[in-house]
């Protein structure tokens, strides 16, 4: 099977103005696909993500993937080769509304893997999460991991991968799976529930205030710049074969202890930090293994961490003081 290039393709990017949708659609216009699409219902997506990529000629729909007539008049209007699911609600969204969180996962890719079958597009990259896997039982985890999921949010991810497969299995569709480990960089969500630890934190020192640790600090995850996932995941497409998932992940451990004192010194803050009880439901350690991307795609460049949250951190304030002015 020799899969579409995405040079000159027409392709569609569900989640598109999300935090990783948008990176994945600035790096297709990089790419040099002929037409990107972006679909996003804007529940945690925001305009300003794509407004670089609008300007260089893709197209903005608001509008809900879980209608699968949206998605329909879409693929026939447009006419698109080409796939990238980055829809979903956020992790800490399942603790609010645990049965909306699930089923958006499921749903949209229902929708997706319905059309394909009927032939409406040709390829689907899915991405998936490595929450998916729960709290890791060995490590590094590799893609043979069991899935066991610790919310309704990885529950969710996990039930549409194995969606996949089965479509994959029973109706030949060229369909794959992608799993980022902790994305974090430019455009994560910095404010409310819904909040990423790192821009959370960023913006807790910018607005004066102390950080915050849940539990000792100690637990893991494996942070992955976010410009360093889509790049990854371009390597990846030509080659991953349907219905095979791979790992998107750095194989590194960082706790959250380091996370907070990297931001610390890099806006030099010299204040105490805040401890807090541990959270439910809470991945201990996360470490991913990347023998399976280095396989296909070698050794991807990486953005060290300080560099990462150094380009985190200019980004919260430039969005801050753009606030500021209005």
């Amino acid at each position: 099977m020799k899969r579409q290039s995405i040079k000159n393709s027409t392709i569609l990017v569900v989640g598109g103005a999300g935090f990783i949708g948008s990176h994945m659609v600035d790096s297709l216009l990089t790419e040099g696909a002929k037409q990107v699409i972006i679909l996003d219902n804007l529940f945690i997506g925001k305009k300003e993500n794509v407004a670089q990529a609008l300007e260089k000629g893709a197209i903005m729909l608001v509008d809900d993937a879980e209608n699968m007539e949206i998605l329909e008049h879409i693929m026939e209007k447009y006419g698109v080769d080409i796939v990238f699911n980055c829809a979903t609600k956020p992790l800490n969204y399942s603790f609010v509304n645990p049965s909306n969180a699930f089923l958006t996962n499921v749903l949209v890719l229902k929708n997706l893997m319905e059309l394909q079958r009927k032939k409406a597009f040709q390829t689907l990259c899915h991405f998936s999460s490595s929450e998916a896997y729960g709290s890791a039982q060995y490590q590094p985890m590799d893609e043979e991991h069991p899935l066991v999921p610790l919310t309704t949010y990885a529950a969710g991810k996990a039930s549409a991968d194995l969606m996949l497969q089965s479509y994959v299995k029973m109706f030949e569709l060229d369909a794959f799976i992608v799993r980022p480990f902790n994305n974090y960089g430019p455009r994560q969500n910095f404010e409310g529930e819904l909040a990423g630890v790192i821009p959370l934190t960023i913006k807790k020192i910018l607005d004066g205030n102390a950080p915050l640790i849940h539990g000792d600090g100690r637990q893991t995850r494996d942070f992955i710049y976010v410009e360093d996932t889509t790049n990854m995941v371009l390597k990846v497409f030509p080659i991953i074969p349907a219905g095979e998932c791979v790992n998107i992940t750095t194989d590194q451990q960082t706790s959250i202890t380091t996370v907070v004192e990297t931001i610390m010194d890099v806006m030099k803050f010299k204040g105490t930090v805040l401890k807090r009880a541990a959270r439910k439901a809470d991945v201990l350690s996360h470490r991913g293994s990347m023998k399976k991307l280095q396989k296909m795609v070698g050794h991807p460049q990486r953005t060290s961490f300080k560099e990462g949250i150094t380009n985190t951190v200019n980004w919260v304030e430039e969005v801050v003081s753009e606030r500021e002015k209005e």
